[in-house]
């Protein structure tokens, strides 16, 4: 594959990618759309897979704060 052919494609995945950011909503686009293999790009990789950890960081501890909050509503409503 000659080089030029090379940078179209990955300008179309990397267009793909935006198109599903902004069609999927970003939160689906990355965790459950797909992996994106075609990209072949490895910063791009890394910050997906961190974009995936930390938001299921985010999500595990608002509803840890929803389970402390509640018990702490429970609580004062026994005094």
């Amino acid at each position: 594959m000659e080089k030029i052919d090379k940078l179209y494609e990955q300008l179309e995945n990397f267009q793909m990618v935006l198109y599903r950011m902004g069609n999927e909503g970003f939160d689906y686009c990355f965790k459950h759309y797909s992996s994106f293999e075609e990209v072949e790009d490895e910063k791009f990789h890394s910050l997906r897979e961190s974009y995936i950890k930390i938001s299921e960081e985010l999500e595990e501890y608002v509803k840890s704060k929803i389970i402390e909050i509640q018990d702490e509503i429970q609580e004062e409503q026994w005094l």
